[in-house]
């Protein structure tokens, strides 16, 4: 089985911006020398314990200081962009480093409604949010003819066909992903023959059915000839339960908060989130969070992550490091993070 990372480059309470990117440097580079497969970077806005806002800029600046991971984003979400701008975004990096891209796509704003129109300038009217959602598919179809060799040909009021392609001409292209945590991206992503990933960490229900349709309904591309998919999952893993349990704690609150409407900051430290008197609300969603996490002993939690790529049928899995941090602990580092990653890997890579 292969691992690979995804990244939201989260912030905590005793971070800066620049302390929480200096830690994901450390996690990257982990990861890219203890055999993960591919590292990957979320696109969300206006959030306060998340710091990627910018996959192409993360994935460039990682790229610099690691040697053979594969890099992509997880991913960009593209009816925030033109997609010409995304395409030779990519295309840049491809050239930059041949071989090792991902571009990884979806649907959702990654914001709020405000945040998002503030994204395309203030400009989009509710109609107009709507068509970009309902124009996606079209999106998905014009930023691969940029990237391709032949470009993509516009039609021009005089008649003649104008040809676009994204510069620089890489010598490769990207392969591309469909991200998502619905049964309209599984639908989306076999019609287009295009691999797909799952957000199991996100929704933690619909993963069988999402990915049985992708696998019945696929029709086969040129540049993906069968089905291709992997998941997402939340992972804390440590010398023992309980402190893997205690590490996972500070995501879950920050998770609860979000999920019933609670304003949220910069992720807690484990100590304060021990003493935050939770609703009964926010204590159900905790609850239910076993549903998108593997918590446990390095044992236990590649026994979970066997148990998950056994039951849906991938080869892959790809986990988020949700670990959090002790009072003390040097605001430019992540180490159980990084303990999360150097655990699977001694026990699976």
């Amino acid at each position: 089985m292969r691992l690979s990372v995804l990244d939201l480059v989260p912030v905590r309470t005793d971070q800066r911006s620049a302390d929480a990117l200096a830690a994901t440097v450390t996690l990257a580079r982990t990861a890219d020398t203890r055999g993960y497969t591919r590292y990957w970077l979320a696109e969300h806005h206006n959030m306060a314990p998340v710091a990627a806002t910018s996959p192409p800029v993360l994935i460039g600046y990682l790229a610099a200081q690691t040697e053979r991971i594969r890099l992509g984003s997880g991913g960009v979400m593209l009816p925030n962009h033109a997609p010409l701008a995304v395409a030779e975004q990519f295309a840049l990096l491809e050239a930059a480093a041949p071989g090792r891209i991902d571009l990884g796509l979806g649907r959702a704003p990654g914001s709020d409604p405000v945040t998002s129109a503030a994204m395309r300038g203030w400009t989009a009217d509710v109609a107009a949010e709507r068509r970009r959602i309902d124009e996606f598919p079209s999106y998905l179809d014009e930023v691969a003819a940029l990237m391709s060799p032949h470009g993509a040909r516009v039609a021009l009021r005089s008649g003649e066909d104008y040809v676009l392609r994204a510069t620089p001409a890489a010598d490769g292209q990207p392969p591309i992903w469909l991200l998502g945590s619905s049964m309209y991206s599984a639908h989306l992503a076999a019609a287009k023959g295009l691999p797909y990933v799952f957000a199991h960490h996100f929704a933690g229900r619909g993963t069988a059915e999402a990915l049985a349709v992708y696998r019945d309904e696929f029709v086969p591309s040129a540049t993906t000839p069968a089905p291709r998919t992997f998941l997402t999952v939340n992972v804390s893993v440590a010398p023992t339960r309980a402190e893997a349990e205690r590490l996972a704690l500070p995501n879950r609150v920050m998770m609860a908060r979000l999920r019933t409407g609670q304003p949220i900051g910069p992720i807690d430290l484990v100590e304060h989130a021990e003493l935050l008197d939770l609703s009964v609300a926010e204590r159900a969603v905790i609850a239910a969070s076993d549903a998108t996490t593997v918590v446990g002993t390095p044992a236990e939690a590649a026994a979970a992550l066997h148990g998950l790529a056994e039951r849906f049928g991938v080869d892959e899995v790809m986990i988020s490091p949700v670990g959090g941090a002790l009072r003390g602990t040097d605001p430019a580092t992540a180490p159980a993070r990084v303990q999360t990653l150097e655990l699977l890997a001694d026990e699976l890579l």
